[in-house]
């Protein structure tokens, strides 16, 4: 079992950052690709952003390349989601993901909500 806390959504102007992060409490991070996937009302989930924890490989969504970041600290356990540019698209609840690499479960947060105004 992996627990999943996110923090760091709010209201932004278009144009604006914000940084998400989220706190994990899986022992063995070799074993997962950790990930950001969001929910607009409406509409489904979808892939924001994966981080393999054992190399560093990193994958995004089309929708924010080169604007969105993901990263891991190791020793304390934090995935984080760096968001540059927002626009009024991106408004959704960001929701932190563990997927187990053998395994194949899904572990997920409860998601943060991120509200970018025009």
């Amino acid at each position: 079992q992996v627990q999943l806390e996110e923090s760091g959504g709010g209201l932004v102007q278009a144009g604006g950052s914000l940084r998400l992060s989220c706190a994990t409490s899986a022992r063995t991070f070799s074993h997962y690709r950790m990930g950001w996937f969001r929910q607009a009302p409406g509409k489904e989930r979808e892939f924001v952003a994966a981080i393999r924890w054992t190399d560093g490989h990193t994958s995004y969504a089309d929708s924010v390349k080169d604007r969105f970041t993901i990263s891991r600290d190791n020793a304390n356990k934090i995935l984080t989601l760096q968001m540059n540019d927002l626009k009024p698209e991106d408004t959704a609840v960001y929701i932190c993901n563990a997927h187990g690499l053998i395994s194949q479960w899904d572990f997920w947060g409860q998601g943060t909500q991120v509200t970018v105004s025009s």
